[in-house]
C-alpha cells in the first residue's frame, strides 16, 4: 500500500486586476488596453499580446509612467495565464520598478506588480521569496487601506496558496476564509472572484480529508463559474478539476475520469498546448484511471504532463517533481524498476531544494520509493526511507495520522521480510493502532496494518494471537468491495496454515476447500497458485489416511502442473513422489512406480509421458 501523490490542483486563479483611468490624450493607449482586455478575457491570447503590446508601446511613447505600469501589468497577467511565466516575471518586475507614482503613500498598481510578481515566484517554485514579497505586500495594504478592501483579499488569497503549498495549513486556512468574506461581503456571492475563494478553500479542505466541507464549496463554485464565466470557461475548468479531485479521492473513479475528461476538453480549446493547467488534468485524469490499474492508458497522459511541465516550467520546477514521481509509480507497478528509479531520485531532490527535507511531500516520495526498494530487494535501503517518511509525516501530519499509519505498515512488513521480528511488532501494533482512531475505519489502510501485525504474530508462533487479527481483517475484506480478491486469497490460505501448523486440520480444511473456487475464479482453473493450494489440501487428506479425498486432489494438481509451461519442476517432482508414497501405502505399486520413474526423469531433465494419471 503506497501514498499517492495526487496533484497541485488547478487552483489559486491569480485575481490580477487593471485599473486604468484615461485622459482624452491617452485614447489610443486605453483603446489598445480595454481590446486586449476583451481578447484576454475570450481566450485569445495571440491578439491579446498583440494588443497589449500596442498599449505598451503609446505608453512609452506618453511618457507616463502610470500607463506603463498598467500595461505591464496587464501583459504580465497575460502571460501568467498563458502559462509563459518567464515573460510575466519580466512585466511584473518593470511594473514594480517603475519611477513615478504618488509622491507619498500607498502605489496600488505597484502593489499589484508586486503581488503578482509573488505569485510568479510561487509558480516557478521560489516559496521563500514568494512568501516574503507577499506579505509585504500585505502589510502595505492592511496600513493604508480599509481592512475589508478589494486589495486586501488579493494579497490574502496570494498568501493562502503560498501556504498551502509549504503545508501550513492553518494559516492557508485562515487567510482564505479572510479573503472569501472580503469578496462575498463586497462583490456579492456570485461573483467570479467568490468563486475563486470558494474553489480553494475547497481545495485546502479536501486535502485535509474535509470532504463534506469541501464538496458544497465546490458546487457553489461551478454553479457562479458556469452562471457567470459559461461552461466552456477555462475557469470552469478549474472548477471541474478540483472536483474530479474531490471524487478521486472518495473512491468515485467513473466520476473523476468523467470530470477530468471534461476539463482537459475546455482547456485544450482554449488555452495554449503547453499549458500548465493541462498538464494539470492530464495528471488528475491519469489518477483516475491508476485507481483502476489502466496503466497503459496513464503512461502517455503523464508523459505528455511532464513534457509540458518540463517545458514551461523548468527541469527542477515543484509540478515537474509531481509528473517525475507519478510516472515512476507507473513504472514501479509496471515492475519497470530501473525506469523508474532514477525519476524517484529526481523528483526527491527537487522537493527537498523546494521544500525542505521535513515536507510530508518528500516523506511521501520517500514512502513510494520505498516500495521500489522493496520489490528489487534492497529490503535495508527501504526500511532506511521508511523510517525518513514516518518521522517526517509525525512532525507534519501529527503522529496519528493515517499518513503515518501508512508509512509504520509498510515499515514492519520490511523488517518482517529481514527477520527483524523484534522491531516488526510494537511498529505494526502501533499502525493497528492508528487506523484504529483514524476515519474510515473498515478500509484498506485498516486490513493492511491487521494482514501485517497478523503475519508477524504467525512467524512468531503467536498462533493464539495471530488467529483473531487474521479474522479480523477477513470480516473487514469479505464485506468490502472485492469480496474474493486476491488479499483474500493470501489472507485464507494465510489462517488456514495457521490452522494446520496447529494441528487443527478440520479448521485448515475447510478453510482450503472454501478457498479453492475462489482462486480458480480469480486466477484461473490451471494456476499454479490453485495447484498448490490443492497439494496442500491433499497432503492434509493423506496425513489422516483419507486417500479416497486426497487421490483425486493430487491428480488434479499433477494435472495442472504438467500442463504449465514449462513445468515447475520442483513442484512438480515433489508432489509426484508425494502420490507415489500414497499409492504404495494403498497397495497400487504398479501405479507408485509409474509416478516414481515420472519424478526421476523429470529432476534428470527428460521428463516421461504421466501413466499414472488415468
Amino acid at each position: 500500500m503506497v501514498h499517492r501523490l495526487r496533484g497541485w490542483w488547478c487552483v489559486g486563479i491569480a485575481c490580477f486586476g487593471l485599473t486604468a483611468v484615461a485622459s482624452a490624450d491617452e485614447a489610443l493607449w486605453k483603446l489598445y488596453l480595454d481590446q486586449s482586455q476583451v481578447y484576454r478575457r475570450k481566450g485569445a491570447v495571440q491578439d491579446a499580446e498583440r494588443a497589449g503590446l500596442a498599449a505598451l508601446a503609446e505608453a512609452e511613447k506618453s511618457g507616463s509612467q502610470n500607463d506603463v505600469v498598467l500595461s505591464c501589468n496587464s501583459l504580465g497577467a497575460l502571460y501568467y495565464e498563458a502559462g509563459r511565466y518567464a515573460d510575466a516575471e519580466k512585466q511584473f518586475q518593470r511594473a514594480a520598478a517603475a519611477e513615478g507614482g504618488p509622491a507619498t503613500g500607498y502605489d496600488a498598481e505597484k502593489a499589484r506588480a508586486m503581488n503578482n510578481l509573488g505569485l510568479v515566484y510561487l509558480k516557478t517554485g521560489r516559496l521563500q521569496d514568494s512568501e516574503r514579497l507577499l506579505v509585504q505586500v500585505l502589510e502595505a495594504r492592511e496600513k493604508s487601506l480599509p481592512s475589508d478592501h478589494l486589495e486586501i483579499a488579493e494579497s490574502l488569497n496570494s498568501l493562502a496558496e503560498v501556504y498551502s503549498t509549504q503545508g501550513k495549513n492553518a494559516e492557508s486556512e485562515s487567510a482564505q476564509r479572510r479573503a472569501l468574506a472580503i469578496w462575498e461581503k463586497t462583490l456579492g456571492e456570485d461573483d467570479p472572484k467568490t468563486a475563486i475563494g470558494l474553489n480553494n478553500l475547497g481545495t485546502l479542505l479536501t486535502t485535509e480529508g474535509r470532504y463534506a466541507e469541501a464538496e458544497p464549496l465546490f458546487r457553489r463554485a461551478l454553479r457562479i463559474d458556469e452562471k457567470r464565466l459559461g461552461a466552456e470557461h477555462p475557469r470552469t475548468a478549474a472548477t471541474l478539476c478540483n472536483l474530479a479531485e474531490w471524487n478521486l479521492r472518495q473512491g468515485l473513479y467513473e466520476q473523476a475520469e468523467a470530470l477530468g475528461r471534461r476539463a482537459l476538453a475546455i482547456q485544450e480549446e482554449t488555452l495554449p498546448p503547453n499549458h500548465p493547467d493541462i498538464a494539470t488534468s492530464l495528471n488528475n485524469v491519469a489518477m483516475a484511471l491508476r485507481a483502476r490499474h489502466d496503466y497503459t492508458d496513464e503512461e502517455p497522459l503523464l508523459t505528455r504532463a511532464l513534457k509540458i511541465r518540463e517545458t514551461v516550467l523548468g527541469p527542477n520546477h515543484g509540478d515537474t517533481a509531481l509528473s517525475l514521481n507519478n510516472l515512476a509509480d507507473v513504472y514501479r507497478l509496471e515492475g519497470r524498476y530501473a525506469e523508474a528509479e532514477p525519476l524517484y531520485r529526481r523528483a526527491l531532490t527537487i522537493w527537498e531544494a523546494q521544500l525542505g527535507p521535513e515536507h510530508s511531500t518528500v516523506a511521501a516520495v520517500c514512502n513510494n520509493f520505498a516500495d521500489l526498494l522493496r520489490r528489487v530487494g534492497r529490503h535495508q535501503e527501504a526500511i532506511e526511507m521508511l523510517q525518513k517518511a514516518a518521522v517526517v509525516w509525525q512532525k507534519t501530519e501529527g503522529s496519528e495520522s493515517r499518513v503515518v499509519g501508512t508509512a509504520l505498515t509498510n515499515l514492519s512488513q520490511e523488517y518482517a521480510t529481514e527477520h527483524q521480528l523484534a522491531a516488526a511488532e510494537p511498529v505494526a501494533e502501533r499502525a493497528v493502532a492508528i487506523m484504529e482512531k483514524s476515519p474510515g475505519k473498515n478500509d484498506s489502510d485498516l486490513v493492511a496494518a491487521l494482514l501485517s501485525l497478523a503475519t508477524i504474530y504467525h512467524a512468531e508462533q503467536r498462533y493464539a494471537a495471530a488467529e483473531p487479527v487474521y479474522r479480523r481483517a477477513l470480516s473487514i475484506l469479505t464485506k468490502g468491495p472485492e469480496p474474493e480478491g486476491r488479499t483474500v486469497i493470501v489472507t485464507m490460505v494465510n489462517l488456514a496454515e495457521l490452522y494446520r501448523v496447529q494441528g487443527r486440520n478440520t479448521d485448515a480444511e475447510a478453510l482450503y476447500e472454501t478457498v479453492i473456487p475462489i482462486e480458480e475464479k480469480s486466477f484461473s482453473p490451471q494456476d499454479a497458485t490453485v495447484s498448490q493450494t490443492i497439494c496442500t489440501l491433499a497432503e492434509l487428506y493423506r496425513q489422516e489416511d483419507r486417500f479416497d479425498r486426497a487421490e483425486p486432489l493430487y491428480r488434479r494438481a499433477v494435472a495442472i502442473m504438467q500442463a504449465q509451461q514449462p513445468p515447475e519442476s520442483p513442484a512438480l517432482v515433489r508432489t509426484l513422489k508425494t502420490f507415489a508414497a500414497m499409492l504404495r501405502r494403498m497397495k497400487r505399486k504398479a501405479e507408485a512406480v509409474t509416478l516414481e520413474a515420472q519424478a526421476k526423469a523429470i529432476s534428470q531433465g527428460h521428463a516421461l509421458t504421466a501413466s499414472g494419471n488415468h
